[in-house]
């Protein structure tokens, strides 16, 4: 081979070196930065091949789509000093590719410092919110708190953040041996009043069913003596007007009372069998 023809090759081959050197492509979902010399020179959005200058400049992409940001979870202490495990995310977007550059150059350094900024802007949020905040109802105050925390940083880096979201708040294992020992005692307070308040309503109860009867009974007492007081006052009157017409019947049927009051069953009694307590067993009456 001729020096010619190998001068030739050489040239060939500089100039498909350059060319390629001079062309790079930008794709759809990504954004590029221009450097020359290490130096920002352009910002390219428009997706295709481009060109730059061979050895002096080189070219950085960056995503342009909706990125993830996922730190760390993180342990820290409520207002009510309980301590949980936060997991927080965070999605975000490059709209000032020149100053995400200037400020963090690569994600990687972005995520590194941005998770930092996430984390801390939670731990200020939850350092005075309590557990049931967190969990309830003015949860979404608490996410509102934490994005606009988080957004007011966006401007240093070229971004604009998306949303801000915990995904998980676990507590503890300290925290949730205490949460269960609180909660059981809660429970046990609550088992005694409302035995307390069983006792109390049992109590008032039988003193008013005590109470009841003993009415009950005094009235029954009343209205028994009552009746025994008119049935022996009308006893006596029958036996009375008896006594007027028949002195003799009035004297057996009384001698039958004293009878039936002193002999009952399994009843003995020595008595002489001409006793007066034994006349009408010799000679009833009327014969």
């Amino acid at each position: 081979m001729s020096p010619r023809n190998v001068i030739g090759i050489i040239i060939a081959a500089v100039v498909v070196i350059v060319g390629l050197g001079s062309i790079y492509t930008v794709r759809q979902t990504e954004v590029a930065l221009v450097l020359q010399l290490g130096a920002p020179v352009r910002v390219i959005a428009v997706p295709g091949l481009h060109f730059k200058v061979p050895f002096m400049q080189n070219v950085i992409t960056y995503d342009s789509r909706i990125l993830d940001l996922d730190p760390v979870g993180q342990d820290m202490s409520l207002i009510d000093q309980r301590r949980v495990n936060v997991d927080s995310f965070a999605r975000y977007k490059i709209i000032d590719p020149l100053k995400f550059f200037q400020s963090v150059m690569t994600e990687a350094a972005f995520r590194d410092r941005f998770g930092n900024i996430l984390n801390s802007s939670v731990r200020d949020a939850l350092g005075h919110t309590d557990l049931a905040d967190l969990l309830g109802a003015k949860r979404p105050e608490v996410m509102h708190e934490i994005t606009q925390a988080v957004k007011r940083r966006e401007g240093e880096f070229g971004i604009e953040v998306i949303e801000v979201r915990i995904g998980r708040t676990d507590l503890t294992a300290d925290t949730t041996q205490a949460t269960y020992n609180r909660m059981r005692s809660d429970r046990m307070a609550e088992a005694a009043e409302f035995r307390g308040r069983g006792q109390e309503q049992k109590s008032t109860i039988e003193g008013e069913a005590d109470r009841e009867r003993t009415i009950i009974i005094a009235e029954a007492e009343k209205s028994s003596q009552t009746l025994l007081g008119d049935g022996e006052a009308e006893s006596r009157k029958i036996l009375n007007a008896a006594q007027g017409k028949d002195s003799e019947f009035y004297a057996f049927f009384r001698s039958l009372e004293a009878y039936r009051a002193s002999i009952g069953e399994g009843t003995t009694l020595v008595l002489n069998p001409d006793s007066e307590f034994f006349k009408y067993f010799n000679k009833p009456p009327g014969r």
